[in-house]
């Protein structure tokens, strides 16, 4: 059932504000921080995953149609949403790489291991434009209604402690001091861009499809590497569950 205007606005800001709380606080649980990989984090991964294969997966192939329609430009191409999806993937690859590489670098020049200046700042940007997007999607997801809100809430909600894990990783000191905070301001920016704007259902599902793509990367950016000794049947428990809640809710 649709949410009425009046309780849409107040309901997604709350959402805004705990997602933003989450930024600033993530932080703070020590317990996530250590090897082998905290149960938390890979079931908090396996929970985003899930939301994307199926939630937003599911509704992107429905919107194709709306998409083909509206962007008659790209007829040649026979899936043009999940391009959208790949280029998403592909733009946080390339930011993962670039953290990665400019933290070899500072430690070959004795600098500590965290990126550089350069870098943090493209990352701030990057990340900042991908939770304002978040934010803006509170008012505007593919299917609306209050189910629909706290399944996204609660998904975004675990999805953004991963990431602050690997953000605090790769920048260390630059991030706990700023960059939680502008990625913290992101969030409300989007919602209250998103307020105030309405955009087209073919609209939507482009931004939908670069989150899921996004999404995807950063959460496996996270899971795979074998140095973090993930958990996979935690992960496999929070994928499988939360699937298993979304099919049935």
């Amino acid at each position: 059932m649709p949410i009425p205007h009046s309780s849409l606005w107040w309901m997604t800001g709350l959402a805004a504000c705990l997602l933003s709380l989450v930024h600033i606080y993530a932080g703070r649980l020590n317990f996530l921080r250590k090897t082998p990989r905290s149960r938390w984090l890979s079931l908090g991964s396996g929970v985003s995953v899930a939301y994307v294969f199926m939630h937003i997966l599911p509704d992107l192939s429905a919107a194709q149609a709306d998409f083909q329609a509206s962007v008659q430009f790209l007829s040649a191409i026979e899936h043009h949403i999940y391009l959208v999806s790949l280029i998403g993937m592909l733009a946080f690859y390339g930011l993962e790489r670039a953290a990665k590489v400019s933290r070899k670098q500072s430690v070959a020049q004795g600098e500590g291991d965290a990126t550089q200046s350069g870098v943090f700042w493209l990352h701030m940007v990057s990340f900042s434009l991908y939770n304002s997007l978040i934010g803006y999607l509170l008012m505007h997801r593919e299917e609306a209604g209050l189910v629909s809100l706290i399944t996204y809430l609660f998904a975004m909600a675990l999805h953004f402690v991963v990431n602050d894990y690997g953000l605090s990783e790769d920048h260390k000191h630059a991030y706990e001091h700023k960059g939680r905070w502008i990625l913290s301001s992101s969030i409300i920016f989007g919602w209250v861009v998103g307020s105030q704007t309405e955009i087209s259902k073919a609209a939507t599902a482009i931004l939908f499809s670069f989150l899921a793509g996004s999404i995807i990367l950063n959460v496996l950016k996270e899971e795979l590497p074998q140095a973090r000794e993930s958990r996979f049947w935690t992960f496999f428990l929070g994928a499988a569950g939360y699937s298993t809640l979304l099919l049935v809710w």
